[in-house]
Parts: C-alpha cells; structure tokens; sequence
C-alpha cells in the first residue's frame, strides 16, 4: 500500500515536472519570439532612417543638410520637383519676438539650416498608411515616422509599423490633434527603452549645461517642414495634457504656459530667454521619466519658429 501510494505521488511529480517543463519552453518561446518582433522592428526604423538620410545627392549636399541658398519663403515649396526644404526664422533676442520669413526670402544672417530628408511619401504610406509626419531632432536618436491611428488612440502604444503587437511601438499622436500641425498645442508620444531607441534619448536634455545651447525639432510632411525651438524639458504630473486644458481658451493656454516656466519638480531645464506667449504654438515630446512608475511624465517642449500664419 504504501508503495501505491509513493508511485503515486511520484507520478503526480512528474505531471507537475512536465507542466512547468511545457509552460517554462511555452514563456520562453514567447519571449524569443517578442525580442525577434522588437529587433525586426528596430531594423525596420533603421533602414527608413538610412533610406531618408541619403548622404549625398544629385547637389553634392551632404550629411543630410540643406545650404543656405536652397532654404527660403518659410517652408514653402518652390520647385514641385524636390523635397519640401522647410523655412527659416530671423529671432529678434532682445526683444523676444519672432519674425516670420516674407516670401522675398530669407534674412541677411540665417543661423537654422533644415536638415534634408530624401521621404517618399507614397513609399511611407505603402509600409504603413498611418504615416504622416517624420520627427527629427538633432542631439538625439530621434528620427522617426509619426503615426496616427484613425480609430485607436493607444493603439501605437505597443504596436509595430508592421502591426506586430510588442516594444518598440512607433512614435505618434492621438486624433486630439489634427496632421496638419496646425493646432495651438500638438503633443507626440513615444517610449523611454533602455535601448536609446524611440524618445529614451530625449533625456539627454536632462543636462542643464546641454540644455542652455539652441537646440531644434523638425517635423516633415508632404507639404511643409516644421521649425521648433525648444525651450522646455521637464517633468510633469502625467495627465492628460490634450484631454485636461482647452488650449482654445486664451486664458488656459496662458496659466498652462506659466506652470512650464514655474516647474520646479525633477527636472526643470528651462531657457527663460525663450519668450513664449499664448499667440504661439507649441509641441510637446512626452516620454517616461527613469522610474516608470513614479506617475510623472518627462516632457520636451518647443515652440514654432515658422508658422503658416501669423498668430493663431
């Protein structure tokens, strides 16, 4: 009897061996499988970024840069058969205003060069149709797509340009926001990895010395490129920054502005000689901060040094 009883239990040892045995090969399995999805995915960025950052073209310019001369009429396209070249920005330090360029071209002194990007839209749109935008800021890694889901606002979250579910994700906007970039306060979100892929190397502004030298974010789209300055890169309370202030109220817009030049908490890199007011518009790079769980948001914020429009 007591031997039944021991080969029982032996067998029920061994039942129990075989499922954590099937479960352990089932965990790894998975985990293989999203670390082969998350590589592929990261190759996938890495032949975009190296397909649009040509180093020479038919001009001999090189390094992805624009000359001077090919860069006027704030960011309107002159030649229908090149690249959109993005505009440039005469700032009046002193005094803190912004002059937009006049369609008689640049000013005598030009200190912000467009960086050239060779994008085929329709190409993008072939590998992923929610493309509309590309992100690229200097003194980072960040050099992306921008994506937009049309019904799925967290959908990029932990989704793929191929669709494979898993890190990295992509760099996008919710449809709080429209693609033109023509709202007052555009927020784009994208993740802190360990790998320095996506928005992880945003955190170089964490360095106050860094911070106090000029730095830019181009947005590129089919029609113009986008010139920002940034100003700010803090941490903040992670609310929803869309979804929590009418930007549309002038007022809102103000106090919002103040709580940036007042933030105190964690990191407060902020230019102070960078005159924001509520008649500009701005975007925002939101990320996690080092702890992930802290509740807090580590932001980057710029604001447009070439509008389309005066003011609003």
């Amino acid at each position: 009897m007591k031997k039944k009883k021991k080969n029982e239990k032996s067998k029920i040892w061994l039942v129990l061996f075989f499922i954590c045995l099937i479960v352990a090969v089932f965990t790894a399995g998975m985990l293989f499988k999203q670390y082969i999805d998350r590589q592929e995915a990261n190759d996938g960025f890495s032949d975009l970024q190296k397909e649009i950052n040509g180093a020479e073209d038919q001009n001999g310019r090189e390094n992805g840069m624009i000359p001077e001369k090919d860069i006027e009429n704030g960011g309107e396209e002159e030649n229908t058969e090149r690249e959109p070249d993005g505009g440039t920005v005469e700032e009046n330090r002193e005094s803190g205003s912004r002059e937009e360029i006049e369609e008689t071209g640049p000013p005598p002194e030009l200190d912000i060069e467009i960086p050239r990007k060779e994008l085929d839209w329709d190409e993008l749109r072939e590998k992923n149709p929610d493309i509309y935008a590309w992100i690229y800021v200097p003194d980072t890694t960040v050099d992306y797509p921008v994506l937009q889901h049309p019904t799925d606002n967290t959908y990029y979250l932990d989704h793929n340009m191929d669709g494979t579910k898993g890190y990295p994700g992509c760099i996008y906007t919710e449809d709080f926001n429209s693609r033109d970039f023509s709202d007052i306060h555009t927020v784009i979100y994208g993740h802190n990895l360990k790998d320095k892929t996506m928005f992880s190397t945003l955190h170089n502004f964490e360095d106050a010395e860094l911070f106090q030298e000029d730095h830019y974010i181009f947005i590129y789209t089919e029609e113009d490129v986008f010139v920002y300055q940034i100003f700010a890169a803090y941490e903040f309370g992670s609310i929803h920054l869309l979804d929590n202030y009418d930007y549309t109220n002038e007022y809102i817009y103000e106090d919002y502005l103040r709580q940036i030049y007042q933030a105190t908490d964690g990191v407060s890199n902020i230019r102070r000689d960078i005159e924001v007011t509520a008649k500009d518009k701005i975007v925002t790079l939101s990320t996690c901060t080092a702890d992930h769980d802290s509740g807090w948001r580590f932001l980057v914020t710029g604001v447009l040094l070439n509008p389309k429009e005066q003011g609003r």
